[in-house]
């Protein structure tokens, strides 16, 4: 990455000594001499508490503050280098919302960024202080030795000394340091594009997010993305479970209250009238809301596919599609768990498809397994031209299917067929 200073330096030398360069790099140099002063001060400071407090256990979490002392630093001199640098640095670090004080030093202990911060915290306390401190009392000499002549007229009679032994008289006579200080802020200005571009260039080095960060960071992210999905998983689960072994058997019931009803009103010689009706009438209600929740909850997480796998659930599936569906699913042993039921819902969703839009007269389910790759193929010989970005159902699967770090692919020309393969490994 280049440094813009530099760059401008180098190209036109003498523009730049007009341009806005000379004002920024001052600026960016004195004021980060100033944030060096507290940043080393503050360094110290945590460190010889911590050292001392380190007998009785609170100097480590001291320590531990110390280290993590280049985070805001860092924070503070990424808005700072827009001064002298154009394109803002990347923060390397994740965000931590909702995290306690303790947590978040744990967790920025445990990334390289911290450390590298903290290095160029360290960097900026000592060599860039030390810069920063000189280049000002040059830049103030200079613009004082430029301001002679009005302090010696307005001293006048008396005599303005600048160089022991050697007083000027008046204004004429401090134009010489005039000249100097004028050449004083020439060498300011060249000098400070120098050092602030040095500082720009370790900036760049140490406080921008790297390749193994924003690795990290990935990582990271997918390890979220399937705990999100696991979560998910088990709240499907738990609520198949909690109706089918409570809402579904008190349907049962009620069903079965009812044809007792029925039947003892037929045995009284009250067939046909309004009460017997009203019970027959709610025991043939209370039958389509049974099936209705079957299917709910097959829909949410069907137990066959819990207790026999994926085959035995393609096969259940495919007996209740409206289209005639062949089922070629030769497995040789259970899959986990969540390849099993992305690969379920995978073929569900296809069936649904293409009962819904293909025109199809028939559909072929396939499943092999070649070592640890599991490829699912749904093919339908309908009018074909689907689009798989037109609906949230495939969408939904293809984001799930890249948490197991599978593919799902959809060739449908027009005319057909359609054809939908899932590849999924199954070392999850």
């Amino acid at each position: 990455m280049t440094v813009a200073v530099w760059d401008a330096l180098r190209r036109r030398p003498v523009r730049f000594l007009f341009s806005r360069w000379p004002l920024r790099c001052a600026a960016y140099l004195c004021t980060g001499a100033v944030v060096g002063c507290a940043v080393l001060v503050a360094l110290t400071t945590l460190l010889v508490v911590g050292l001392g407090l380190s007998v009785v256990g609170v100097g480590v979490l001291v320590l531990m503050a110390a280290a993590a002392c280049g985070v805001p630093v860092a924070a503070v001199e990424r808005r700072r280098l827009r001064l002298v640098e154009p394109e803002p640095l990347p923060d390397p670090h994740g965000s931590l919302p909702g995290v306690g004080a303790l947590p978040w030093l744990r967790a920025r202990l445990k990334e390289r960024a911290t450390w590298r911060e903290l290095g160029y915290a360290l960097v900026l306390g000592v060599v860039f202080t030390a810069a920063g401190l000189g280049f000002t009392a040059l830049l103030g000499f200079s613009a004082l030795l430029v301001t002679t002549p009005v302090f010696a007229w307005l001293i006048a009679p008396d005599t303005l000394m600048l160089i022991p032994g050697r007083s000027i008289s008046g204004p004429v006579a401090a134009l010489p340091a005039t000249a100097a200080g004028l050449a004083g802020l020439t060498v300011c200005a060249y000098a400070g594009g120098v050092l602030a571009g040095a500082q720009v260039r370790v900036a760049l080095a140490l406080l921008p997010a790297v390749e193994a960060d924003l690795g990290t960071r990935v990582v990271e992210l997918t390890r979220s993305r399937v705990r999100l999905v696991d979560a998910f998983e088990a709240e499907r689960r738990r609520i198949e479970r909690d109706l089918h072994d409570g809402a579904q058997q008190q349907l049962v019931a009620l069903t079965m209250t009812l044809g007792l009803a029925e039947w003892e009103l037929r045995s009284q010689d009250a067939a046909g009238t309004p009460a017997a009706e009203l019970v027959s009438r709610a025991r043939a209600e209370a039958r389509a809301a049974l099936d209705q929740l079957r299917g709910l909850v097959r829909g949410i997480h069907p137990q066959v596919l819990t207790d026999h796998g994926l085959a035995a659930a393609t096969s259940e599936v495919a007996l209740r599609h409206p289209v005639p569906v062949t089922v070629d699913v030769d497995l040789p042993h259970r899959l986990p768990g969540p390849v099993e039921t992305v690969a379920y819902f995978t073929v569900t969703e296809a069936l649904t498809n293409a009962a819904k839009h293909s025109g199809a007269s028939a559909v072929t389910v396939a499943a092999r397994l070649a070592g640890d790759l599991l490829t699912v193929t749904v093919t339908d010989d309908g009018r074909g031209g689907a689009d798989p970005s037109a609906g949230a159902g495939l969408q939904g699967l293809a984001d799930r299917v890249a948490v197991l770090h599978g593919r799902l692919k959809v060739t449908s020309p027009v005319g057909g067929p359609t054809r939908l393969t899932l590849e999924v490994p199954c070392s999850v």
